[in-house]
């Protein structure tokens, strides 16, 4: 008997949706022929059988939300008609993947799962806002689904879930000594040393051990005493989004400020290059501009392209710029990752934003897509606004936010003229950025695009 467990589609991903179930108790199934298609906040994608054989108990059925590790079928092997593929819920050396990681420290394999498992949420990379209407997706489709890949294994006995959790708080996961049966090492074990250690971090707070404290739910009077009332499931992106805002609320000090840039000249540019980049195959738009100038305020500035190691005391600098665009999409937010900003031209990468928005439009953005940035811009200029205050993505130190630019009365050589201005707000890190950086790069960037002919719009590089 083969028992089949929901694999872990991506980082970042505890649970799924079943949306579709396709085979049915009793039928035969051939090695890698789909029982199942599941939506994630990520992306949606197809469970395939990991051997023939005769589907003996299917414990999924549609609309049910699946935890990573939770046995979702049964199938009977005992023909042997096909050679089987390794369980991609299962860790190296055959141990089953976390699928428990709350308080307590409490686990269990795959084998002990079962449909009461069937439950909710996971974290997911999340930012605020939305992109200009040009680059903005809010029109449905359906998502071409992809096969999941085998987990990725390892020495240490742990699941990819809380190798993940180790990273991202910067704890050497082979220091960390596991509570479970064999050694097994688990989320909580990742978090007790991270409390453990960082007393010898200079005073830097761990995300991780924060993150995990997250308050729950107020408790809610029964509305239904003042008039009537009706419920709506949240989407699984929703959920997600929520928890880690909340997350980086409480765990990131944030401040944020705010300047305007005069774009008069800027949307002269972009007006004059327009039917250029028309031609090479690409939609100019304020956006592609920004991300540019943004890169290159991040060369100039490369604490702002870092990540804070919490529990070491340290920053990662990274040497490449990927900067994540927030869309607004039917299904919630998504940040897809335009990537090398730094090495392309406005008009490649004014190219590669309008076929990110063709593929989320079509829903068929690939989770990949949407992780490594290194930066985020919220662009809700295409809805009005005149200022906001995003939230950091973290494990990001800054997020920069654009609003809908005015022409507004500016007093010059003796009087008022009319100008173009462009609400910025930039919110950032304040444990990785002090004050007086934070404005200057924000400073920097109302000054490149104020003066937008040096940009090069279609060279290779920077220089």
């Amino acid at each position: 008997m083969q028992e089949v467990t929901l694999p872990e589609v991506s980082e970042n991903v505890e649970s799924a949706v079943v949306i579709q179930v396709m085979v049915s108790k009793g039928d035969q199934v051939i090695a890698d022929q789909p029982l199942l298609e599941i939506e994630t906040d990520k992306a949606t994608a197809e469970v395939p059988a990991p051997a023939a054989g005769t589907v003996t108990e299917m414990l999924a059925a549609e609309g049910d939300e699946v935890k990573v590790g939770a046995v979702i079928a049964r199938i009977d092997t005992a023909d042997d008609t096909a050679e089987q593929i390794p369980d991609a819920a299962t860790d190296d050396g055959g141990e089953a993947t976390d699928s428990t990681d709350g308080a307590g420290g409490e686990e269990s394999t795959a084998g002990d799962r079962s449909r009461s498992e069937v439950e909710s949420s996971s974290p997911q990379e999340s930012g605020t806002g939305t992109q200009d209407d040009s680059e903005s997706v809010s029109e449905r489709g359906v998502e071409e689904p992809h096969r999941i890949p085998p987990a990725a294994g390892g020495a240490v006995p742990a699941s990819p879930s809380t190798r993940r959790l180790a990273r991202e708080i910067g704890v050497a996961i082979t220091e960390v000594k596991g509570s479970g049966p064999g050694g097994r090492i688990s989320s909580d074990d990742v978090k007790r040393h991270s409390r453990e250690s960082r007393s010898a971090s200079d005073g830097f707070e761990s995300q991780g051990g924060t993150a995990a404290g997250v308050a729950s739910a107020l408790a809610l009077p029964d509305f239904s005493r003042w008039g009537a009332t009706r419920r709506e499931k949240l989407g699984s992106v929703r959920r997600v989004t929520g928890r880690n805002t909340q997350a980086a609320w409480q765990t990131i000090p944030h401040v944020t400020q705010f300047d305007e840039a005069d774009v008069t000249m800027l949307e002269e540019f972009r007006q004059k290059y327009a039917r250029r980049a028309e031609k090479a195959g690409a939609r100019l738009t304020v956006t592609a501009i920004l991300i540019k100038v943004v890169a290159r305020a991040l060369q100039r500035f490369p604490r702002f392209n870092a990540s804070l190691d919490a529990a070491a005391g340290e920053i990662v600098y990274k040497d490449y710029v990927h900067i994540s665009v927030a869309a607004d999409t039917d299904r919630g937010l998504l940040v897809p990752v335009v990537r090398d900003v730094n090495t392309k031209s406005i008009i490649t990468l004014s190219r590669e934003l309008g076929e990110l928005a063709q593929r989320a439009r079509d829903r068929k953005i690939k989770a990949e897509e949407m992780e490594g940035g290194t930066f985020t811009i919220s662009n809700l200029g295409g809805i009005g606004g005149t200022g906001f205050t995003p939230v950091v993505f973290a494990p990001q130190v800054a997020i920069l936010g654009v609003a809908r630019s005015q022409t507004k009365p500016v007093w010059q050589n003796g009087e008022f003229v009319p100008r173009l201005l462009l609400p910025l707000s930039l919110s950032y890190d304040h444990r990785a950025i002090d004050g007086a950086d934070g404005a200057r790069f924000l400073r920097w960037i109302c000054d490149a695009l104020e003066q937008p002919l040096f940009m090069d719009l279609e060279g290779e590089g920077d220089e």
